[in-house]
């Protein structure tokens, strides 16, 4: 993770982080090992399918969770299921956010898919779906069938470089309102694309987001759930390649010297917990854009085409260079965010409908990539 605001605000705190890493040295430079190989490895494969979906993993998915299992017992048909082990069940009790997750993998394996001449038939829960939550059946079965005619996606191009990006962005670098209309075109899955770089109306979704994060973040369970998701140092973030990562030499430093654990992160008095909300406010108070995506209902379906286009937004953005990061939390639907979560509608949705995806945008530093599950362990019955 690029952390370059956060290390100020914690080197800051005083010269104690500075003198440890003088004292740790080597081991503080060190990276994961593991973690970030999935992104070497896409397109890497014998078998189609699994070329496809190793690809499809690097999609972006709420707090990092990968909740994809691909089932692939059947000859060329990729089953997928929803990882129920990785749910987030208090900021997204209904697993709205996760479905749109699941949409983003099915859209990006379809466009590794057509890159290499093959077609993917998709046949979504072909035994039916459950509003109040995602269950044992299957999210989608997909048949990869050969087929020269089949179109590349230009979008494909940005797949290995897309990235989410918690870095603040320059405030002296204005996005230009056409390229909100260059983005808008690519959307084509049936959700309603909006944007916003004016100034004054920029102000008004800061502040919204910045209350939404804080509510979120004051909310013991809601922040709880990602606090037990913090990945802090290379041996933790290799071991379990998901969630939030703190990994860089700042962060392991920190960790091994014991001045940034879970414990920490999770008390309003300590110096992480101070730190942590100066840098993630930052991120909301430097926005110089805002997208979203609007849909007419909210069935599984349509979260799943959701999802398809959030994921070409993202690889249109950064065909343009820009930094985009999901600010979702006034979109949730636990009851403490029901302020912000009716503010959003009103302005987005005024006539109806769900408010299906917030971000952030605007030029920012390049970060890396996020860590990645190896694309073995999402496989059932190869």
């Amino acid at each position: 993770m690029n952390t370059t605001r956060r290390n100020m605000i914690f080197l800051a705190g005083g010269g104690v982080v500075l003198a440890a890493v003088g004292a740790f040295g080597y081991a503080a430079t060190r990276s994961p090992h593991t973690a970030y190989l999935p992104w070497e490895r896409a397109g890497s494969y014998a078998d189609p399918r699994m070329r496809a979906l190793s690809w499809a993993l690097l999609a972006p998915n709420p707090h990092n969770r990968q909740p994809w299992l691909a089932d692939l017992s059947e000859a060329g048909v990729i089953t997928l299921y929803a990882d129920r082990e990785r749910m987030l069940p208090q900021t997204d009790p209904l697993n709205r956010q996760i479905t749109i997750g699941l949409g983003c993998f099915l859209e990006l394996l379809r466009m590794a898919a057509a890159e290499e001449g093959y077609r993917a038939e998709t046949a979504l829960f072909p035994q039916g779906s459950n509003d109040a939550g995602l269950d044992q059946r299957p999210v989608a079965r997909i048949t990869l069938a050969e087929d020269p005619a089949v179109a590349k996606d230009p979008l494909f191009a940005q797949a290995s470089v897309r990235r989410s990006n918690k870095e603040p962005f320059d405030v002296s670098k204005p996005v230009a309102v056409e390229t909100l209309d260059q983005i808008a075109i690519v959307v084509r899955n049936g959700a309603r694309f909006g944007g916003v770089v004016d100034l004054v109306e920029v102000l008004k979704w800061r502040a919204l987001t910045h209350e939404a994060l804080r509510i979120e973040v004051e909310t013991p369970q809601t922040f709880q759930e990602s606090v037990n998701l913090f990945r802090i140092g290379r041996r933790e973030v290799d071991a379990n390649p998901d969630g939030i990562d703190f990994s860089g030499p700042l962060f392991e430093t920190l960790h091994m010297t014991g001045l940034f654990t879970r414990e920490m992160a999770g008390d309003p008095t300590s110096l992480a917990y101070k730190s942590g909300m100066e840098a993630i406010f930052a991120n909301t108070d430097t926005a110089m854009g805002h997208v979203w995506l609007v849909t007419n209902d909210n069935s599984r379906q349509t979260q799943i085409a959701t999802g398809a286009d959030w994921l070409r937004v993202n690889l249109a953005a950064t065909s343009f260079g820009l930094g985009i990061q999901p600010l979702s939390q006034a979109l949730q639907e636990f009851p403490e965010m029901a302020g912000p979560f009716r503010q959003a509608h009103e302005r987005l949705a005024p006539n109806g409908g769900t408010v299906q995806m917030l971000a952030r945008i605007g030029y920012g530093p390049v970060v890396g990539p996020s860590p990645r599950w190896p694309l073995e362990s999402r496989i059932m019955n190869a």
